[in-house]
């Protein structure tokens, strides 16, 4: 399987780190950690992994967009037939990069024209494809939050994007408290730091004209 390009680096200047939902399912559970293996030489990081034995009734949540076609009951009987491994992947372009990785849907058609795919290498038929993968950025932030509730989902920047904020909003103000702390020395710097910038936080409301109370 040929690595796929560009993956996550700080050398990239303007990077926001994107984050979709894999899904191994229950036919090629037993190739997991080549799946896997995979995954990572292709340039993403697996952030979160839960093994879920879906309930029929999951499934059909999760696959609520398909209710009403043909193939959904077969879908769901599939989908809830044994453990599923998923992933909460991520990397620059996630969503584009992991569905090209893992091909066509119809693992027929996947081996004719994307024989190296994960799907082509992987899959069975057009339902026992192997893999899933979100479709869209706003698939993947439903589908993430599905087995993960609590999880950020939002792209995070990296290189020059990240050096940029940090310097405008948290560089000046974090400089001070060190510059403090180095002199006071406190007993539990964490402790001191934490209380500090509670105190002098910029965005913090001022009051001008506290109300006094008249005895």
């Amino acid at each position: 399987m040929e690595k796929t390009k560009d993956p996550i680096s700080m050398e990239h200047p303007h990077i926001y780190v994107e984050r979709t939902l894999a899904i191994i399912k229950p036919d090629v559970l037993y190739k997991a950690d080549e799946i896997e293996d995979i995954i990572l030489r292709s340039g993403f990081a697996i952030l979160q992994k839960r093994r879920v034995h879906l309930t029929p009734e999951q499934a059909s949540d999760f696959y609520a967009e398909h209710y009403g076609k043909l193939f959904f009951p077969s879908l769901v009987a599939y989908m809830s037939s044994g453990p599923i491994i998923v992933l909460m992947i991520a990397r620059d372009h996630a969503v584009s990069y992991w569905r090209e990785l893992i091909g066509p849907t119809n693992t027929v058609k996947a081996r004719q024209t994307h024989p190296d795919c994960l799907r082509a290498v992987y899959g069975t038929d057009e339902q026992k494809n192997a893999l899933h993968g979100s479709d869209s950025f706003m698939s993947a932030q439903r589908e993430i939050r599905f087995f993960f509730p609590d999880c950020i989902v939002e792209p995070v920047a990296l290189g020059q994007a990240a050096k940029d904020y940090l310097s405008k909003a948290v560089n000046p103000t974090l400089l001070k408290g060190l510059t403090d702390l180095a002199k006071k020395k406190p007993e539990d710097p964490v402790l001191w730091l934490a209380d500090w910038l509670l105190e002098n936080n910029p965005n913090k409301p001022k009051v001008r004209n506290p109300i006094v109370e008249l005895a």
